[in-house]
């Protein structure tokens, strides 16, 4: 389906939030049990935790290797 995704696909694509700020890159996901998450890390080398799941994902665009989330840089 359209919202589904292998994960080596996320691994590499910039995420930023609706409002533009970049949250870093992802370089792995990781699925505790409830959801995967993923993480990512920023150009002053610090590391978020982001759901990946529709409440915080809004976008994902593989070919333009970027996923947009609806989360705060200081989260």
């Amino acid at each position: 389906s359209k919202d589904e995704y292998y994960w080596v696909d996320l691994v590499g694509c910039a995420v930023l939030n609706r409002e533009g700020a970049a949250l870093g890159e992802v370089f792995a996901v990781e699925d505790y049990g409830a959801h995967p998450i993923l993480k990512t890390r920023d150009a002053a080398a610090r590391e978020r935790l982001i759901p990946f799941v529709a409440q915080y994902i809004d976008a994902v665009d593989i070919a333009a290797r970027r996923i947009v989330a609806d989360w705060q840089p200081d989260f």
